[in-house]
């Protein structure tokens, strides 16, 4: 997944949008670490459940790194209230799918799933945002199912996305 998210990090800019849809556990925020990696922003990016958002200022040129976590966010109002800077920064938001009308007119979704019978790096936590049991201890990754395989079908909304590979209705899964 980190890959995944530091090749998509080479395609982004300032103004992009991603919607991270899975199952808990699913390696949303692994992907969003690779975005991070991939656009060399600062600190560690980790679960924003608590704060609902964490900024990450980029380390170069390149444009800040805004990570959101929608869990307990009801509408787009809500998400709206954050008072992000969509036009200056890349935004992921975690379990932000229906939340999005009125904020952006272009945006990247990217729906991550594990096979069936799959471990799950949170099974037996209960319910709550947070997406990966290894935020706490990265060398703990690969013990919880970071090495699973999963398949990420992304598919691009809107008018940045039109004509790229990422459109409606031609976009590869990536496995």
């Amino acid at each position: 997944m980190t890959a995944l998210g530091r090749t998509l990090a080479a395609e982004l800019r300032a103004g992009d949008l991603l919607v991270l849809s899975g199952p808990l556990g699913a390696g949303k925020t692994t992907l969003t670490r690779g975005i991070g990696a991939g656009l060399d922003v600062r600190g560690r990016v980790a679960s924003p459940t608590f704060v609902l958002a964490r900024t990450h200022p980029s380390l170069g040129d390149g444009p800040p790194l805004v990570h959101v976590d929608a869990y307990r966010l009801q509408s787009a109002l809500e998400l709206d209230d954050l008072d992000i800077d969509y036009a200056r920064s890349v935004v992921v938001v975690e379990w932000g799918a229906g939340l999005l009308d009125g904020v952006a007119e272009s945006w990247l979704e990217l729906e991550i799933e594990r096979p069936t019978g799959a471990g799950s790096a949170a099974d037996g936590t209960g319910e709550g945002g947070t997406d990966d049991a290894a935020d706490s201890d990265p060398a703990d990754a690969s013990e919880l199912g970071a090495d699973e395989p999963r398949t990420v079908t992304i598919r691009g909304v809107g008018p940045r996305w039109a004509g790229t590979a990422y459109a409606e209705g031609s976009a590869p899964e990536a496995k």
